[in-house]
């Protein structure tokens, strides 16, 4: 959903909307419940119970039905249920976070645990600005379920603390492991003769023998064209360093028009100059897309590593998809070849109105266990931020390859933060840019161009919030 229409089921709905309350407005937040406690309900705490759970207390969760599904809440459901058996539990899922919460957080009565992600997901700015998510300090602090003598904090991989915290307090559970590169089809590659490439003019030599063979070298998800934006900002980072990054998330002047910005564009403004993209992908949804590089229609395609899980049902046997790093652009890259885009993603929150607050922090801390996590792992394809959990897990081919590909990145790996901190900003301006620039509609100056635009106007707007990235 763009913004318009988001104003327009707010309005159809009856809420107050006024443009400085981001998604969420009308939603005044006052009072104990802007700290995040136990909300309505509160047990005891004890050693046992370290985060006070009331144990007859009721459970609601939320979870957004997407690429994992959401069998894999029901099975961390389960798993509260086991040690909190007089608790009720009241499980939905939704593709449409916003319109269907939205109202409940308006009028105080949000679920106590919200997988907040999708397109139509409540923004995150809005939610921070307003104090209507709780923080989640104290489950880092709070022993781990099943490893001994660890708190949560001391099992979670690298920046998972990091990307869920905004000025300094940890308010967003972003569960799983995400690494986002190019992927390809292993069985295609060796039954054709091809090596991936590793520099950027090795791929354009490879693009040209790929379109020779009658294959489109490239597709992508049309209908959402940031997915694009991913490879081409991780080629500049690569080129110019972390600080590429850091520039753009901290909505610096200029940012996007950097040397290693305008490098990037020039190199993947040849993808689409010499037709190297399926005919008909900026008219494909992100389904339709993966499905036809599936099908052999192309040979790459830009995606998270979610992209194994959501396409389990068409993806034929032997296909065997392996995620790669961008290509280098050359011997001057500040990042080797290795170096790889990793985040952990899929947001989860407890509302600061929820009622059971506390026990939504004690099903994080059941997500956290190892048990949850390789339950997840085994059941979605796909890591989690918790750590050591693929030890004893036979993984399919396409999460192995991205094991492999994030243990070659090592210290190299890299992130950037702007579409967490400003969500407009990546789904709606940068996205409208790349539908431009790849569909052959605008040169890499203004599809640059139409991104600083886009940067400049958050920075110059005071009705959002602004979060400032020291590392």
């Amino acid at each position: 959903m763009n913004r318009r229409e988001i104003l327009r089921r707010t309005a159809a709905a009856g809420l107050l909307a006024t443009p400085a309350a981001g998604l969420l407005s009308g939603c005044a937040m006052s009072g104990d419940d802007d700290k995040g406690d136990a909300g309505s309900y509160k047990g005891t705490k004890s050693e046992q119970n370290p985060l006070g759970v009331k144990e007859d207390a009721p459970l609601e969760v939320v979870i957004f039905n997407g690429g994992f599904g959401e069998e894999y809440a029901k099975s961390h459901e389960a798993m509260y249920k086991e040690k909190y058996p007089k608790a009720e539990i009241k499980h939905s899922a939704t593709q449409e976070i916003n319109k269907t919460l939205q109202p409940r957080f308006v009028d105080g009565t949000p679920p106590d645990v919200v997988n907040n992600s999708g397109a139509g997901q409540i923004d995150f700015n809005g939610l921070v600005s307003q104090n209507a998510i709780a923080d989640l300090s104290a489950v880092l602090d709070a022993p781990s379920l099943d490893q001994p003598g660890k708190k949560v904090r001391e099992t979670l991989l690298p920046g998972a603390v990091e990307v869920g915290s905004y000025d300094g307090k940890f308010l967003v559970l972003n569960y799983t492991y995400t690494a986002y590169g190019i992927w390809y089809s292993t069985k295609l590659f060796a039954d054709r003769g091809w090596q991936y490439a590793k520099n950027w003019d090795e791929h354009i030599a490879l693009c040209k023998q790929i379109k020779a063979a009658g294959i489109a070298p490239w597709t992508y998800q049309g209908k959402h064209p940031r997915y694009m934006s991913w490879p081409l900002i991780a080629t500049a980072i690569k080129f110019g360093g972390p600080s590429v990054a850091m520039a753009i998330d901290n909505l610096e002047p200029n940012a996007w028009k950097s040397d290693a910005m305008k490098a990037a564009a020039d190199a993947w403004y040849q993808i689409v100059k010499d037709k190297y993209i399926l005919d008909g992908s900026p008219g494909l949804d992100h389904i339709q897309s993966q499905t036809a590089w599936c099908q052999g229609k192309a040979a790459f395609i830009s995606c998270g590593s979610w992209l194994e899980n959501e396409q389990a049902k068409v993806t034929p046997a032997g296909f065997n998809m392996t995620i790669a790093p961008t290509p280098s652009l050359g011997s001057g890259d500040k990042l080797p070849f290795e170096a790889i885009r990793g985040t952990a993603g899929e947001p989860f929150i407890v509302p600061s109105k929820a009622k059971n607050a506390a026990g939504g922090m004690e099903y994080f801390r059941v997500m956290l266990s190892k048990k949850g996590a390789q339950d997840f792992t085994k059941k979605v394809s796909s890591l989690t931020v918790v750590a050591g959990t693929t030890e004893g897990i036979d993984l399919p081919f396409g999460l192995s390859s991205v094991v492999k590909a994030l243990d070659a990145s090592g210290s190299n790996g890299f992130n950037w933060v702007y579409n967490n901190y400003y969500r407009k900003l990546e789904r709606e301006l940068v996205d409208a840019a790349c539908g431009e620039f790849f569909s052959g509609r605008s040169t890499p100056a203004e599809f640059l161009d139409a991104c600083q635009k886009g940067a400049d106007s958050i920075a110059q707007d005071s009705s959002i919030k602004k979060y400032k990235r020291a590392a």
